[in-house]
């Protein structure tokens, strides 16, 4: 039975009041044409909305998009949004297991560091945060997808670069219901073989002919698939919304949206590795189980640190992932002397937090104890039952010998409110025979990033069942080289990137867009002009010119400095620094589309969209301290050029959408690696990527069979490098050739059977292009049962099979290369591309035991071996599904 409370991962029950008919329609509150029906299947005319001027058929529409509704997501287990927008073709989604810290990439473009930073996340046709990829804050960490959600639309490419903003790659548009449907919906999930439970609710109805309303949310409370000790899953969400029908078939929309939860960031941890750079095996260290095993749990979640004023403080890591939003916002659309008039407005009052443990460096403790200073020396127990006590064998500490050596991240979220405003209006007029339409439009953001981070590196080991602990290291004359665990109140040895921020990014971006459709042919084109305004104050030693970065402080209050606590990093709050730059750019679209026959159509599209940067672009290098302008003013955006053809085939039975694609852009940007002897870099990236490739999504249904696929095949390389110009053609890191997924299953009117099929070919782990991360295919069936018309009970396993499948690995070989490690034998295996055997190494592991479907991977990052010692070959940052 073990393997069954392994693999099954959520029972559920719902019931409806009363249930709402397989086939009727949901609203749509998509770009363009709210309210309008939007229908599932190949048998009908969906209307796409997210990301164009205008409701149309898709057949008569030259983008390529997809739809996915509430059906679809409770037949894939999928509770996060990175888990939904990974079965959606052309987009490639890395889990980190959380909602949030996801990397999520389209067509090829790269995923140089976390967040979305070419896609943009939206609910109810406006951002959720204006820029994606915020430091320990993606997008994906501030909304949570729930029964309230009706229908999820994506666009790729296409006009998302003109009729929205920083969104050049494409558009992920969450709608939410709104009433149409009388009666309600409760679901309980219920994990097995761990502690979660949830409770998802839905209700709408009228409240008078021309009034409707909707409300919904969930809450979730249980230590999760991995064993921490304590709840790490708490929270919940609330949305209601009312609607106000107007004559002529306009509306008056207010809604509203409180959210307070809190997810684990259950970050690295250690697995084994064997083999060669092209053929990696993977398997777990003695005692540990990378399934259900985590660096945070009930003995390491309490860590001093300073607050954002210097003053000492307890971080409690049990918050992880916080989000906290409160919203309020409108919609309206109305017709006034032939123009439609469509107005989106929404405030959100955006905070939270960001913790999680990083492993560094995985190795016996003899080894940490050298890396730290303190050959041959003790170790003593920090934390948990035996805190306090002197460890008499540090070579047999859990049956393993090992200690990890790592970063404790915590970052304060203070505010991150974001006021949008989108006004548009459009008319259709009747010229030669034909239908014009014109569009008109202004968008206005304004994004507040005020954030606080704190960073400090500690020792721990590593034990099974949520025992692990902080440990204490001694010279072998007895000296404390720790406190409490911690090595340094700082980011490795210096005290950099202990940062305070406050900034606000306004964009204002008036857009317009023409469409001629005559007969079969349809020809469009769109511009859009953003201008960008960036304001405020930093706070950090990173900005030079003397700020003091340090001072002694009395951290754990014993009334007593020890050298640990005589070099604390602190913010220089009498010195902060000036952000003070403006950036404009132009960005259009043009389009044709051929309805060839009633059934099928072909379309070709260029665009030039733009993503401009956030708060990745703060602080020297990029810029100047004295004047808070950038030192390049070329880094404040970079734009994306697609072109794309397609082919759309639509019948009762069958439906085929195939697009080629052609995308390129450059990306400045940085990441967090080590160097050869351990200590943490931060690597400036300043490069140009290009991909190209065809994205296929189909769907055939004949009697109660049917079968959902999608497919992208692309061939990505890294151009120009201004750093590195040795991996100049290579492919980009964590790009496969090919990913897919598929949903065959068998439906009647009393249950529903079958399978969601995930799958990708194997793909490089970092961009030097030495260590390969293994291609996999993962198997979900599913099991839904009506034995009434009010009432489903569903039972869905994920990972049946039990495949290991990491998403993100990464290798000390290929560091060792890249950052220049002495020609010794190691380093010239390396470049052979042939691993030491048995490695050790640490990585993001955020798979659960592949039980629960907001859990379906994990990372995996790198960091080096520590040169001359024998004991220690390699530590990683790994992720797995």
């Amino acid at each position: 039975m073990k393997k069954l409370t392994i693999l099954l991962s959520v029972s559920s029950l719902a019931i409806a009041v009363p249930a709402w008919a397989e086939d009727t329609a949901v609203a749509s509150q998509g770009e363009g044409s709210e309210g309008s029906a939007v229908q599932s299947g190949p048998a009908k005319q969906r209307t796409f909305t997210t990301g164009v001027a205008k409701g149309r058929d898709m057949l008569d529409t030259a983008i390529s998009a997809s739809t996915f509704d509430q059906e679809d997501i409770q037949k894939i287990s999928a509770t996060s949004v990175v888990e939904i927008v990974g079965n959606l073709p052309g987009i490639r989604a890395e889990s980190s297991g959380s909602d949030g810290f996801s990397a999520i990439s389209i067509r090829g473009l790269p995923l140089a560091a976390d967040g979305s930073k070419f896609l943009q996340i939206q609910e109810d046709g406006l951002p959720v945060l204006e820029f994606g990829d915020i430091h320990f804050a993606s997008v994906d960490q501030f909304i949570r997808p729930d029964l309230s959600v009706a229908q999820i639309q994506s666009i790729r490419g296409g006009s998302a670069s003109t009729f929205a903003s920083n969104s050049p790659g494409g558009v992920v548009n969450f709608i939410s219901r709104t009433g149409e449907q009388e009666g309600g919906i409760a679901e309980l999930s219920v994990g097995l073989g761990y502690e979660r439970y949830r409770l998802d609710f839905d209700y709408g109805g009228r409240l008078s002919d021309s009034m409707r309303f909707n409300v919904g949310g969930f809450y979730r409370q249980g230590e999760g698939p991995r064993d921490t000790g304590f709840d790490a899953f708490k929270g919940g969400q609330f949305k209601a919304n009312v609607t106000k029908e107007l004559p002529g078939g306009g509306y008056v929309r207010l809604y509203a949206k409180y959210l307070d939860d809190r997810e684990p960031a259950y970050g690295l941890y250690p697995v084994g590795i064997s083999g060669t750079n092209s053929s990696p095996r993977f398997e777990n260290l003695p005692g540990l189980d990378i399934r259900s095993d985590a660096l945070i749990n009930k003995n390491t979640s309490a860590t001093p640190g300073l607050d954002q004023n210097n003053q000492p403080v307890t971080q409690d890591l049990r918050n992880g992932l916080r989000a906290k939003i409160k919203s309020v916002g409108f919609e309206t659309r109305f017709d006034v002397a032939k123009w439609t008039i469509t107005d989106r407005f929404r405030f959100a009052g955006i905070s939270g937090e960001y913790n999680e443990l990083i492993s560094f460096v995985t190795a016996p403790a003899g080894v940490v104890g050298l890396i730290l200073g303190a050959p041959g020396g003790s170790f003593g127990y920090a934390s948990g039952p035996n805190a306090g006590q002197m460890i008499a064998d540090p070579s047999a500490i859990n049956g393993n010998g090992l200690l990890s050596y790592g970063l404790h991240i915590n970052a304060k979220l203070n505010s991150l409110d974001n006021l949008t405003n989108d006004l548009r209006a459009s008319r259709v007029w009747n010229v030669g025979g034909g239908k014009f339409t014109t569009t008109a439009g202004l968008y206005f953001s304004q994004q507040k990033m005020n954030m606080y981070w704190d960073f400090l590196t500690y020792v721990q080991d590593l034990a099974g069942g949520g025992n692990s602990a902080l440990v204490d290291v001694y010279t072998a004359g007895g000296a404390p080289v720790t406190q409490g665990g911690i090595t340094s109140y700082a980011l490795g040895a210096a005290p950099t990137y202990h940062r305070r921020y406050d900034t606000k990014y306004r964009i204002l971006a008036p857009y317009g867009s023409v469409n001629f459709h005559i007969g079969k042919i349809a020809l469009g084109a769109s511009l859009r002009y953003d201008t960008g305004r960036v304001r405020g104050q930093l706070f950090s030693v990173d900005l030079g010119e003397g700020r003091v970065g340090s001072a002694a402080i009395d951290m754990n209050g014993d009334g007593v400095i020890v050298p640990i606590e005589t070099d604390v990093t602190i913010l220089p709050l009498g010195e902060p620094g000036p952000v003070h730059y403006n950036y404009h750019y132009l960005s259009y679209s043009v389009s044709a589309n051929y309805r060839v026959a009633d059934q099928f159509s072909v379309f070709g599209r260029y665009s030039r969209g733009a993503r401009a940067g956030a708060d990745r672009l703060l602080f020297p290098p990029s810029q100047d301290a004295a004047t808070g302008r950038l030192t390049d003013p070329s880094t404040a955006f970079g734009y994306v050029k697609q072109a794309e053809v397609g082919a759309k085939y639509r019948t009762d039975h069958l439906s085929v959408f195939v697009t080629g694609f052609w995308a390129s852009t450059s990306d400045k940007n940085y990441q967090i690696a080590a160097d050869e002897t351990g200590q943490t870099v931060v690597i400036p990236i300043n490069r140009s990527y290009s991909a190209k490739g065809i994205e296929l999504e189909a769907e055939a249904r004949t009697g109660p069979f049917s079968l959902s696929l999608g497919a992208t095949y692309t061939k990505a390389k890294i151009g120009r490098d201004e750093a590195d110009p040795a991996i100049e053609g290579n492919r980009p890191r964590h790009q496969p050739d090919l990913f897919f997924y598929a949903r065959p299953q068998f439906e009647t009117e009393r249950f529903t059977v079958g399978t969601s099929i995930n799958g990708t070919t194997s793909s490089f782990a970092q961009d030097s292009n030495l260590l390969k991360q293994p291609g996999y295919v993962i198997f979900s069936p599913f099991v839904q049962i009506r034995p009434n018309g009010r009432m489903q009970i569903a039972l869905n396993a994920f990972n049946v099979f039990d495949k290991m499948a990491f998403v993100q690995v990464g290798g000390a070989c290929e560091l060792l290369t890249r950052y220049g490690a002495r020609a010794d034998s190691r380093a010239r295996s390396c470049r052979q591309a042939a691993c030491p055997d048995r490695l050790f190494i640490s990585g993001w592991m955020r798979v659960p035991k592949f039980s629960t479907p907001s859990m379906k991977s994990s990372k995996v990052s790198n960091t080096p071996p520590v040169l001359g010692t024998s004991a220690i070959s390699s530590s990683i940052f790994a992720t797995v599904s």
